[in-house]
């Protein structure tokens, strides 16, 4: 049975009961809805995420199933993206504890504990208070594009890949490459290759969440460039499909949240067409 259990949790939770100890703790909380929690506590001085999964039942899982989705059955998908994340040499959250009950993938309970990532700020935070000048923005691009390109070709789609789950490190802010941390992996997929459609759903959800934000036409080139590993007109020659799926989901997705086109997407059509 897969189980994590590191020393600094002690004495506050116990290894042998601690699905049990985590059930009870106290915390600030910071998502709670019918299945999940998720809060943070201390041991000590040092800080720490408690996600709590208490079965998600038959009505949710049939619910994704029928609309194609893989559901997520408790904490040991998050535990096993971030081991995989790890291994792909990608910053991540550090998990130090993980216990789950149960065989019925409706009633499974587990929970999932990791460090604290303190002194960080997604990159949507620093975007919207203004705080990503031009040069941090072509730093930034460079690292995710890389990133994207690492965790796809390593198997691993994020299926919330948004710039707010991408965490800077506030003591490399001004560094040529910023320390920047991915969470938020509870939904990732696994598998030995990435497939196209999951590949232009995590570029087209990185492109809408970060649309708003300054980009420039040259700032999608480089992040295609980087991505594919091309050069940029080989890439838009042989692969002009994938990018126009990725543009166009991209406008989708802005036209539901916004109820409104993106002026800026809607001049990008030229990354597609090269």
């Amino acid at each position: 049975m897969l189980k994590l259990f590191v020393k600094e949790l002690e004495p506050a939770l116990s290894e042998i009961n601690l699905l049990r100890d985590c059930m009870g703790l106290q915390g600030e909380i910071f998502r709670e809805v019918e299945s999940r929690r998720t809060l943070k506590f201390y041991v000590g001085d040092r800080a720490y995420f408690l996600k709590l999964h208490l079965g998600a039942g038959w009505k949710e899982i049939i619910k994704n199933l029928l609309q194609l989705r893989f559901p997520v059955l408790g904490a040991r998908n998050e535990l096993l993206a971030i081991r995989k994340v790890e291994a792909l040499g990608v910053k991540t959250l550090t998990a130090v504890g993980y216990a789950a009950e149960g065989n019925n993938p409706a009633t499974i309970c587990s929970c999932l504990i990791t460090r604290s990532l303190e002194n960080t700020r997604s990159l949507e935070e620093l975007a919207k208070d203004g705080q990503i000048s031009t040069l941090l923005r072509r730093r930034l691009i460079r690292q995710i594009a890389s990133t994207s390109r690492t965790l796809h070709n390593g198997g691993v789609n994020h299926r919330d890949f948004y710039i707010c789950h991408f965490l800077m490190d506030m003591d490399t802010f001004n560094n040529d490459s910023p320390v920047l941390y991915l969470i938020d992996l509870h939904r990732a997929q696994i598998r030995s290759n990435t497939p196209r459609r999951w590949r232009v759903k995590d570029v087209s959800g990185l492109l809408f969440s970060a649309i708003d934000f300054g980009l420039t036409r040259n700032d999608i080139f480089r992040f295609v460039k980087i991505y594919s590993g091309k050069s940029l007109r080989e890439t838009l020659k042989q692969d002009s499909g994938f990018w126009t799926q990725v543009l166009a989901r991209a406008d989708n997705l802005y036209r539901k949240d916004h109820g409104v086109v993106s002026e800026r997407l809607a001049k990008l059509e030229i990354v597609a067409k090269g």
